[in-house]
């Protein structure tokens, strides 16, 4: 397949996002980044592209500017598709810009600030024909790729319950105060939106319940907390779910939880069957039988090879850890299967498959009623 063209809008110098896409989206060889407006900061910008080998023409202190002059270049040379990963607030005006300018887009999530952008965001790509991603990387293991089959088969029988828990620990001190970037941004409503640890890292647990359940959370009741008096927005937060059929769960998103790093887990209980993954513990999945030995599921083992989905999704041979970047590389590797397909003409297999507009207004439609259902003395809200 041909290499295809990246822009970037975001990840200047001391983004942690930014790099993480970068590595990800070149980790496979198919993709190659060309041109980026790296910050506002048109000196950093510069710094940054500079860094990466890009040729200066090619490098903006503006968005606007860099996708209305990568859209007018020659076809072999202008960008396939851009990648915006500025935080939240700047997701929606540069992917619509974007879309509106002939690119596909991959974006970091939550999508953007409210559902109105968001379904906004669903005509214009209805209408245009690109191609959209959102970066819910956690899909994007094997071990979970491996859990939705094993759902979706039916091998765990009806499911009845479903917990899902992202602990953190980073701003269990006011780490804002002391200049902390991320912190900065992430507690400030302006920048963040409506909420704080729940559209970080909550949203992330509620697309990952939907992933490997296969099944819509249709109603929800919240409890939000902003533990330190200085925040505004929730930075520790428990919500009970139900599920359109009925199932019922829980799920927890903290980022005050003390000692915990990156602490995301699934578990889900059927009737014939039960399973647990752990993002700590990516390479294994364990499934738990009432009338036979525990199953411990391993990355690329034998039972895993290349024709499953889960193998597929793997690069290296068992007992040599693949982790987060490969997670995200996975999405990069389907969006550019995808987009590959559609510019030669060719149907896309559908198995290898990535978040996308409807996960990201699922997100905001999950923010908004976690948040009205807090504000409403946890009231039970219709998603």
């Amino acid at each position: 397949m041909m290499k295809l063209r990246m822009a970037m809008i975001g990840g200047g110098e001391g983004s942690f996002i930014g790099p993480v896409h970068r590595m990800a989206a070149r980790l496979d060889g198919m993709i190659e980044l060309v041109s980026g407006a790296f910050s506002s900061d048109t000196e950093v910008s510069i710094k940054t592209g500079t860094a990466l080998g890009l040729d200066k023409a090619r490098i903006y202190g503006d968005w606007r500017e860099m996708l209305h002059k990568e859209s007018i270049l020659p076809e072999e040379i202008r960008p396939h598709f851009v990648t915006v990963v500025t935080p939240n607030y700047l997701h929606y005006a540069p992917v619509r810009m974007a879309l509106e300018s002939g690119f596909s887009v991959v974006c970091d999530k939550p999508l953007c600030l409210d559902t109105a952008e968001a379904e906004d965001l669903l005509d214009i790509i209805n209408n245009t024909g690109q191609l959209f991603c959102l970066t819910h990387n956690y899909t994007g293991y094997p071990m979970v790729k491996k859990a939705r089959e094993l759902v979706s088969s039916g091998e765990l029988g009806e499911i009845r319950m479903v917990i899902v828990e992202y602990l953190q620990g980073w701003l269990s001190d006011a780490v804002e105060a002391a200049g902390n970037r991320q912190a900065v941004w992430r507690v400030d409503p302006e920048r963040a939106g409506i909420a704080g640890a729940m559209a970080d890292i909550g949203t992330h647990a509620f697309n990952l319940a939907e992933y490997v359940t296969g099944l819509e959370i249709s109603e929800i009741c919240s409890d939000l907390s902003n533990t330190l008096p200085s925040r505004v927005l929730d930075d520790d937060g428990s919500v009970m779910l139900r599920f359109s059929n009925g199932t019922r769960g829980t799920l927890v998103a903290s980022q005050i939880a003390l000692g915990e790093e990156n602490n995301l887990t699934i578990r889900v209980y059927g009737s014939r069957g039960s399973l647990t993954w752990r993002q700590m513990d990516p390479n294994s999945l364990v499934v738990m039988w009432p009338d036979r030995s525990t199953q411990h599921f391993r990355t690329a083992t034998t039972f895993d090879e290349m024709g499953t989905l889960s193998g597929f999704h793997s690069r290296l041979p068992a007992g040599h850890p693949e982790g987060f970047i490969e997670a995200f590389a996975n999405l990069y590797r389907n969006f550019a299967l995808h987009l590959s397909a559609k510019l030669e003409g060719k149907d896309h297999d559908n198995r290898f498959d990535y978040p996308g507009i409807i996960e990201g207004i699922r997100g905001m439609k999950f923010l908004e009623a976690v948040v009205s259902s807090s504000d409403k003395n946890s009231e039970w809200v219709a998603i």
